[in-house]
């Protein structure tokens, strides 16, 4: 009851405060500085008791427990008088046995003297008033258990029992009930977590060994059936592989999934190596033929060439032969369904694996299916990417590596094109919106798993989550409003009304301090459409706002130089006081959020601004533009370069989705299409088959490839990086709604 006072108490006080109460304030301090209730805490009521015995007080004792028989015993019923009668006579003996123990025969005397005519009249004190007359009481048979510490504690703790059963049955006001109700709910709340986890697990397991006699296929979007291009077959196999894959590795263990993987990973095409002699192939493949290249490729396509692959043919003979054999020895073991299901994968990574800029192909004498140009068709870039990644996968070149990707998972419960998938600030929950307006949160750590699945009847355009706390999310739509989600609840807490004649809520960026967040709201398309595709030359209207979360009120509207803009994207620096955007107009905006004014603008890209981020050291600002640039500003001095890098129109949009039938589906860049990593000097960016891992360099170029993270059939449009110690988890989000999650080791360099 002690702490329910307090917390009351606490209410209370922060009422009046709110209310400006502060005579009524004052005058509630002072009574609680004066409280001889002590908060109905009964350690300090003790704690007062003993003060008046340590300090020979008698007249404080007998005036504080007077108040407490005025103010608590006399409510008891007649059975309990009894009880406080022989708790107020230990009381006694424990003041006088305290004054005799400390020497101090006056205060002795002075109690018997002032007690005389109240205590005389009580058979359990005649014998007490020979006390102070006896020269050696604590040998004396009478009075000697009395002396013993055992008694004095006996005597404190049921003194505190008793007035602890006391508070607690006393009749509570209706105000203190509500700390009773909030324990109850708590517990309600964790029992009802950990049934949960059980339910969860035993479907889990119901699902893995059902999963385990028949394989389930997943139908997908009919937009990723015609952009395949293998087929509805191939669809139906790649669907049940993921459900092997998920029935073989339920948990996140990084080196059970990494080793499987290792094993089944298909060698790399020997025209996106990139190598400057015969030697240092050598080096990492100790199993080198001696023939010539041209003759060992024809070896290997007479023995690896498939009706449904033309892959095979420009496939590496060393990894080919190994694959071959590790497939054998494997294999022998396996069930023929489960055999040819990874045949099929292997082929469909073949294929996937290679880069737009080699699609076209030529069939050369025999019907055999030859590559129109080795390595010369493929940008420079893209060639150091895939020999990095062969380098990790394949064993040659690892110690070049400074990540290795151990796991990559899938998630799927999306049915459409993602527009955002962002990680909260704690790393422990994702947000996923697409283009229908279906909003997934989830977990995937220790395993995946759906928290909250969010529907609205109005699009949504953009989210983010909130820094404090990090279970809100806000959710901007394509009607003017924001609102903000309790994850946890799973319940909107408010909705805000932004402006209806700027409906479309772009862009939201919550401060770090939690208690503002800023808006971008932009007027309806020329066309009168939400989405316009392809873009006007003029940029739309535009508004920058900053909202306060706790008053859910405007508290700034923002001058947009030289017009009023649309604004794509927005980025705080760590504590908040600068705020970078990226507007239509290709200009870059910085603001100084203590003066909450425009500190400088640059015109930064020709075409829209997709993409801003600070830099590791927020010196500078990095930029992803239409014009399909990679740029680094420094912000101490306005519009200067650092470097420059051009990114393929896959990294930078707008994306395009294509298939046989002439279907045709084009998304313009919505959410972040690049991330840092823990310490700012590595990026990831997007591609058309998997995020791609650069390395920042001071010279040119200003990327140098790292990595390609891979496993996408569409296009990635959106990606995000969480890092924690040396373990990192990179996201990316694709058009046939598909999210990869790649865990990444850092190597220590």
């Amino acid at each position: 009851m002690g702490s329910a006072v307090e917390r009351t108490d606490e209410h209370v006080r922060e009422y009046l405060i709110y209310r400006g109460f502060t005579s009524t304030l004052k005058n509630l301090d002072s009574e609680i500085k004066a409280d001889k209730e002590k908060g109905f805490r009964v350690d300090k009521i003790i704690d007062q008791l003993q003060q008046f015995v340590q300090n020979f007080d008698l007249f404080g004792l007998k005036e504080y427990w007077l108040y407490l028989d005025r103010r608590l015993f006399c409510r008891l019923e007649d059975v309990y008088r009894a009880t406080v009668n022989k708790l107020r006579t230990s009381l006694y003996r424990y003041y006088v046995i305290n004054t005799i123990q400390k020497g101090n025969l006056e205060k002795t005397q002075e109690f018997f003297q002032k007690q005389a005519l109240e205590l005389q009249v009580q058979a359990e004190w005649r014998d007490w008033f020979i006390l102070p007359f006896i020269p050696i009481p604590e040998q004396n048979s009478a009075f000697s258990p009395y002396f013993s510490r055992q008694w004095a504690d006996t005597f404190l703790v049921s003194l505190h029992n008793f007035l602890s059963v006391l508070f607690q049955c006393m009749p509570q006001p209706v105000l203190l009930s509500f700390d009773a109700e909030v324990q109850r709910t708590t517990s309600l709340t964790e029992e009802n977590d950990q049934l949960r986890q059980l339910l969860f697990a035993l479907q889990t397991e119901n699902r893995d060994q059902r999963d385990g006699d028949e394989v389930v296929h997943h139908k997908l979007p009919v937009y990723v059936q015609n952009m395949d291009r293998l087929g509805d077959t191939e669809l139906d196999l790649v669907s049940s592989t993921r459900t092997v894959s998920a029935t073989t590795t339920p948990s996140r263990n990084f080196f059970s999934t990494f080793l499987p993987q290792a094993k089944r990973t298909p060698g790399k095409p020997p025209q996106v190596i990139t190598v400057s002699s015969p030697s240092q192939v050598a080096v990492g493949r100790k199993d080198l033929p001696t023939n010539p290249p041209a003759k060992s490729k024809d070896v290997v396509q007479s023995k690896e060439v498939k009706p449904v692959s033309s892959q095979a043919s420009t496939s590496d003979p060393v990894s080919s032969q190994s694959q071959q054999s590790t497939n054998q020895s494997t294999n022998q073991q396996a069930h023929p369904r489960h055999k040819r299901i990874q045949d099929h994968e292997k082929e469909r990574k073949e294929l996937f694996s290679k880069p737009p800029s080699q699609a076209p192909e030529k069939k050369g004498e025999g019907g055999e299916v030859e590559p129109v140009a080795e390595s010369t068709s493929e940008p420079p870039e893209s060639s150091n990417t895939k020999s990095s990644g062969g380098g990790v996968e394949g064993g040659g070149l690892s110690t070049e590596q400074p990540f290795i990707k151990l796991s990559q998972e899938e998630y799927g419960e999306h049915h459409s094109s993602i527009m955002h998938c962002r990680v909260d600030s704690s790393g422990r929950r994702v947000a996923s919106l697409d283009v229908d307006g279906v909003i997934k949160v989830w977990s995937f750590n220790p395993i995946m798993q759906t928290k909250a699945t969010i529907m609205s009847k109005s699009p949504l355009l953009s989210l983010e989550w909130a820094t404090k706390p990090d279970r809100l999310l806000l959710l901007g739509s394509g009607v003017g409003t924001v609102r903000l989600y309790d994850t946890d609840a799973k319940k909107n807490l408010y909705e805000m009304n932004i402006d209806e004649t700027h409906p479309r809520i772009l862009s939201l960026a919550c401060s770090p301090s939690g208690s503002s967040f800023v808006c971008s709201a932009a007027a309806v398309s020329r066309s009168g459409s939400l989405e316009a595709v392809p873009r006007l030359p003029l940029p739309v209207s535009g508004q920058l706002l900053l909202w306060d979360t706790k008053t859910v009120k405007q508290q700034v509207q923002f001058s947009l130089e030289p017009e009023p803009v649309a604004i794509n994207c927005t980025a705080f620096n760590h504590n908040g006081n600068l705020l970078v955007t990226g507007a239509a107009d290709g200009c870059i905006r910085l603001f100084d959020m203590q003066r909450y004014e425009s500190a400088m603008s640059w015109r930064a890209h020709d075409g829209e601004v997709y993409s801003v981020e600070f830099s590791y050291d927020e010196n500078t600002v990095f930029s992803i533009g239409e014009d399909g640039k990679f740029i680094q500003w420094n912000i101490h001095r306005c519009g200067v370069k650092q470097s420059e890098q051009a990114l393929p129109q896959d990294a930078t949009g707008p994306f395009v989705l294509s298939g046989y039938s002439g279907y045709k589906q084009v998304q313009v860049p919505r959410g972040r299409l690049f991330a840092f990593d823990s310490e700012g000097q590595h990026v990831l960016t997007c591609s058309s088959s998997g995020g791609l891992i650069y390395r920042l360099t001071n010279g040119e170029p200003a990327l140098e490839s790292v990595l390609s993270l891979g496993g996408h059939k569409a296009p990635v449009v959106t990606v995000d990086w969480c890092s924690a110690v040396d373990c990192g988890t990179c996201l990316t989000a694709s058009m046939d709604g598909k999210i990869k999650l790649s865990t990444l080791l850092a190597q220590k360099s």
